[in-house]
């Protein structure tokens, strides 16, 4: 990252690393520790995982490829993390949302005219999605992406100790813990339990010992329960992307809120049958990951789409019990032949656009004339049915503008999970073929000796 800045509180420290489009093209300026960019330039904000910051490697890949694409990228680094120490008794967890809320705040009040996205991966995909939910309408996003999100903690906690894989990663995951709770020994052995943070052996045992007591939860499933962003997903105000895999070893696809999701037509959930946890590696050296791609072209439709330019409400209905919504659309699913199909079985909601200045007037001439528009393409849209297959392009009828970018890469990465497997075959052939590739030799090498030193004919 090339600068650092600070947000300081009475509630604590939050580190931001900055990483400008023009840094990027060696243009940069800087004038003592300010960052000098446009104030119209659009202002990504990543949050990363859980004990991640702005030096973990997927979040300089993301930050560099976005700030080459022409983005403005700034890490919220959380509280303890990026180099700063924890200032107050306030530790981050997974359902913290004011330090996300203070960043945004900061960052509009800043440069008011740069239209702000934000990306969250793992743990801050939950936190993003949650903060989402809690403030609705007045969050100050255009457009907002969520990278692996656990959903409900719970469900992943009790996924995360089933089998031997889960179990793996749960213990990277908590030795990350207990390195970032030495760093911070002073506080926590004040805080929280700290011979029990020393004998952790999982998440939970960490939660349990350091988390629960820190954030004053009763216990650890309470924590889990009240923190989980799944309940806060129909309240999602803005254009939200979610990227999830069915075979993620940390966050099972167990806990993704399919209804919640469909029945809200802020959000595109997508899924795919492979990709692991914030992996979904390109090309034989794996040097690119899709979602970040994904990512990009989603903010960069939400950029040239009218939506930018208006304030909208977007009403959302309420789930009826009694009617089957597993198999409804709008989310993508991505299935193993790389087929990707949107269906939708009822029209979309009304849209209302609501303009600031004219709050006491019922609806002006605009917002009629764009709330009729929509409607029109709506009821064009119904019962519509997209598939995107192979090498084809994507659409010939378009669910929506803003999520065609979207499918483009979704049909992209079932080709690319096609070509992975090919190479994993190849790989595993060259590995075992000094062990495989002798047993033909050996066998032929015997029945030739036999051959030739076989019982001779007696006359």
């Amino acid at each position: 990252m090339s600068r650092q800045l600070f947000i300081t509180s009475d509630e604590g420290t939050i580190a931001l690393d900055w990483l400008t489009n023009a840094e990027v093209k060696k243009q940069a300026t800087q004038l003592n520790d300010a960052v000098q960019i446009d104030g119209k330039d659009p202002i990504m904000i990543v949050v990363p995982g859980l004990t991640s910051d702005s030096d973990s490697a997927y979040v300089k890949h993301l930050v560099f490829k976005m700030a080459k694409s022409g983005w403005n990228v700034v890490v919220s680094n959380h509280r303890g993390l990026g180099g700063v120490s924890i200032t107050s008794d306030c530790l981050y967890n997974a359902g913290w949302t004011e330090d996300v809320r203070k960043v945004i705040d900061h960052l509009h009040c800043l440069y008011p005219e740069a239209p702000l996205y934000t990306v969250g991966t793992s743990i801050g995909a939950n936190i993003l999605v949650k903060y989402l939910g809690e403030d609705g309408s007045n969050v100050p996003l255009i457009g907002a992406a969520a990278i692996c999100s656990p959903w409900d903690l719970l469900i992943c906690d009790r996924f995360i100790n089933r089998r031997p894989v889960q179990k793996f990663y749960d213990k990277a995951l908590t030795f990350g813990l207990k390195g970032y709770a030495d760093l911070h020994h002073a506080v926590l052995s004040r805080l929280a339990d700290w011979e029990g943070i020393k004998k952790s052996r999982s998440v939970r045992d960490f939660d349990n010992y350091a988390t629960r007591i820190v954030g004053k939860y009763e216990t650890v499933d309470t924590y889990y329960r009240r923190c989980s962003s799944s309940s806060l997903v129909g309240n999602v105000m803005v254009p939200l992307l979610c990227i999830s895999t069915i075979d993620d070893p940390v966050c099972t696809s167990e806990a993704i809120p399919w209804d919640e999701c469909r029945l809200n037509n802020n959000i595109v959930l997508a899924t795919t049958q492979h990709g692991g946890h914030l992996g979904f590696f390109e090309g034989i050296t794996a040097k690119s990951v899709w979602w970040v791609r994904a990512v990009d072209e989603f903010f960069g439709a939400l950029q040239s789409s009218p939506l930018y330019h208006r304030k909208k409400e977007i009403a959302v209905p309420q789930i009826n019990p009694q009617e089957s919504l597993i198999d409804q659309a709008p989310y993508l699913n991505v299935e193993v032949d790389g087929l990707v199909t949107a269906v939708r079985s009822e029209p979309i909601a009304d849209v209302g656009v609501e303009h600031e200045e004219n709050i006491d007037q019922n609806k002006s001439e605009d917002a009629i004339q764009y709330a009729e528009e929509v409607n029109h393409r709506n009821r064009e849209r119904e019962n519509e049915k997209i598939e995107l297959v192979g090498y084809s392009d994507i659409t010939k009828q378009d669910a929506s503008g803003i999520t065609t970018p979207v499918k483009k890469c979704l049909n992209q990465i079932s080709r690319q999970n096609r070509k992975s497997l090919w190479l994993l075959a190849y790989i595993a052939i060259i590995m075992t073929w000094p062990v495989v590739g002798s047993a033909p030799l050996l066998f032929l090498k015997k029945k030739f000796q036999n051959f030739v030193s076989g019982p001779s004919l007696r006359r």
